[in-house]
C-alpha cells in the first residue's frame, strides 16, 4: 500500500527549529521528485521546497532560501526538511509531495501522491 507519512511538526518558539521527515512505504523515494508544500489557515497551498529524482537539485521559495534545508535519506526511504530560524508565517500544516516528473515543480497538481500533513507552529 502506497503511503507518505509526514512527522517532526509542533510547537517551536520564533527562530527555533524543526526537521520534518516524509517517510514512504510502497513507493522508492529515490525514483520521483519531492516537493514540501504548506498551507496557512486562509491561505492557498504553497511551495516551500523541492528536490529533483534526477540529479538532487534543489529550489526553495524566497521565503525560506537560507533557513529551510531539503534532503534525501535513500537508505531510509525518507526526505526531510529541516527548517532554521522559524518565523510566525512559517506556520501552516506542512506536506509533501511526490512525482513522477523531470526536475521540480511548484504546481501541486503535478505531483502523484501526497501525504496527511503535519502541523508546524511558530508561537512565543
Amino acid at each position: 500500500q502506497l503511503q507518505l507519512v509526514e512527522s517532526g511538526g509542533g510547537l517551536v518558539q520564533p527562530g527555533g527549529s524543526l526537521r520534518l521527515s516524509c517517510a514512504a512505504s510502497g513507493l522508492i523515494l529515490d525514483y520521483y521528485a519531492i516537493g514540501w508544500f504548506r498551507q496557512a489557515p486562509g491561505k492557498e497551498r504553497e511551495g516551500v521546497s523541492c528536490i529533483s529524482s534526477s540529479d538532487n537539485s534543489t529550489n526553495y521559495a524566497d521565503s525560506v532560501k537560507g533557513r529551510f534545508t531539503i534532503s534525501r535519506d535513500n537508505a531510509k526511504n525518507t526526505v526531510y526538511l529541516q527548517m532554521n530560524t522559524l518565523k510566525p508565517e512559517d506556520t501552516g500544516v506542512y506536506y509533501c509531495a511526490v512525482g513522477s516528473f523531470i526536475g521540480t515543480s511548484w504546481y501541486p497538481d503535478v505531483y502523484d501522491y501526497w501525504g496527511q500533513g503535519t502541523q508546524v507552529t511558530v508561537s512565543s
